[in-house]
């Protein structure tokens, strides 16, 4: 585990004076620009404090020609929060770099580092920052992931359907075989997979993973952080931790042909092995293999459950309007959700039926969305699915065919969650196409 050498403390007198200050994006700035004149320190900590207590993911320090910028990213959506002079700006980029242990002299070559937010309340809080730095025109910049504990959430709480929610636990109690999350980055998968770990977690088993890097830490699981330099990789990682005698094995993400076949053979000799792809969608799974140059003889009987997912933003329940839904929007939902296996649960869908839009106010920053849920995609491979999986079909195929089995898209999963007031239209739209 990479050691986390630098420590921001953010003590209980700055808490009590500061923390209920930090309402939206306004309030936010107004603090910043408060402490323009303070000591770089006492600024960081500020903006520290800040974008953990608005549950920030991602701050963006960006270097301009005559100064400098911060946004900071919630719910998926960048917000520019203040600008910064060139001298002020060069000050907090030194001092991150420094909590960073990177070189400060070095400005002309990417750098990546971390260190740690201390929230001192009534218990003490540890917030991991990830940081990376990168040489532009006109100075660097950085960007921030804030890596919070609190966003570690039970399967419960994933957003899922009450079908979804069956199947998912019926798969974490199977002793072997692979459970695969597919989506971009940013959709969610780390979550998804941490929500699993945290299912399946008791005494009786050993859970090993091994993950580039750590993101959070859970009691109670052996996690290890891959090291190139030191020649432990994903697939030599993956070997050593089959010795191991593992129970669950979660692999950070299948990148190549070698971690990908060790993968499947651990999930085809008593393992149950959870791991991340970059696909489009469910379908695309096994193709993804396939391109890696693995064989369909050995992907059908291994893969247990393929999921797609994307996050979409959930609508603010302090402004959301309900508006008779729209002839148009009407007509493309009862095409997009017919013939749906009668376990999913539709809502009630007709002329009369309301849904919700975004208005915006100040508890959502004015965009009408106040945090996030996802969008899941299902393909669980039984006996059939398996024979089928072995004629190599193409991902169209593939996905037709489990859509005839009943598999729900993401898509369709979005539409019945604006028919539960999770959402809005344009928000699914905009996530699925």
């Amino acid at each position: 585990m990479e050691k986390i050498t630098g420590e921001i403390n953010v003590d209980n007198v700055f808490l009590t004076k500061n923390l209920d200050k930090f309402q939206n994006i306004f309030s936010f700035s107004q603090v910043i620009e408060a402490f323009l004149n303070e000591e770089v320190s006492a600024l960081l900590k500020t903006i520290m404090a800040g974008a953990i207590e608005m549950n920030v993911s991602d701050l963006h320090f960006e270097a301009e020609e005559t100064g400098s910028k911060l946004r900071i990213r919630m719910d998926g959506i960048l917000q520019e929060v203040c600008n910064f002079d060139s001298s002020k700006y060069k000050s907090i980029v030194s001092r991150i770099k420094l909590l960073s242990y990177m070189k400060l002299n070095v400005e002309k070559k990417p750098q990546d580092g971390r260190f740690t937010v201390l929230m001192e309340k009534e218990t003490t809080e540890q917030i991991e920052i990830r940081v990376s730095t990168l040489p532009s025109e006109y100075g660097e910049t950085i960007v921030m992931r804030v890596l919070n504990p609190k966003n570690l959430i039970n399967l419960e709480d994933l957003g899922l359907r009450k079908d979804l929610y069956n199947t998912f636990v019926q798969q974490t109690e199977k002793p072997n075989g692979m459970i695969v999350v597919t989506g971009p980055t940013g959709s969610g998968k780390t979550t998804t997979l941490y929500a699993f770990l945290k299912k399946m977690q008791n005494p009786e088993i050993k859970i090993i993973t091994i993950e580039d890097p750590i993101e959070y830490h859970l009691k109670g699981i052996s996690q290890t952080q891959v090291d190139p330099k030191k020649g432990y990789d994903f697939a030599s990682g993956l070997r050593s931790i089959v010795r191991q005698d593992p129970d669950v094995i979660l692999v950070g993400e299948i990148r190549d042909l070698e971690t990908a076949s060790i993968a499947l053979q651990a999930a085809l000799t008593g393992h149950l092995v959870l791991s991340t792809l970059h696909t489009n969608d469910a379908a695309g799974t096994v193709a993804r293999f396939i391109a890696l140059g693995e064989n369909p003889v050995n992907i059908a009987p291994a893969i247990n459950m393929v999921v797609a997912q994307r996050l979409i933003r959930k609508i603010c329940p302090k402004c959301a309007e309900a508006k008779i839904i729209s002839k148009e929007i009407l007509e493309e939902m009862k095409e997009t959700l017919k013939n749906m296996p009668p376990q999913v649960g539709i809502p009630e869908l007709n002329e009369n039926t309301k849904i919700f839009y975004p208005k915006g106010c100040a508890h959502c920053n004015n965009t009408g969305y106040k945090g996030r849920v996802g969008l899941f995609e299902t393909l669980v491979i039984d006996s059939e699915t398996e024979d089928y999986i072995l004629t190599s079909p193409s991902s169209s195929a593939l996905e037709k065919f489990a859509k005839e089995k009943g598999m729900t898209t993401m898509k369709q999963d979005g539409f019945i969650k604006i028919l539960n007031g999770v959402t809005s239209f344009d928000e699914v739209k905009k996530v699925t196409g």
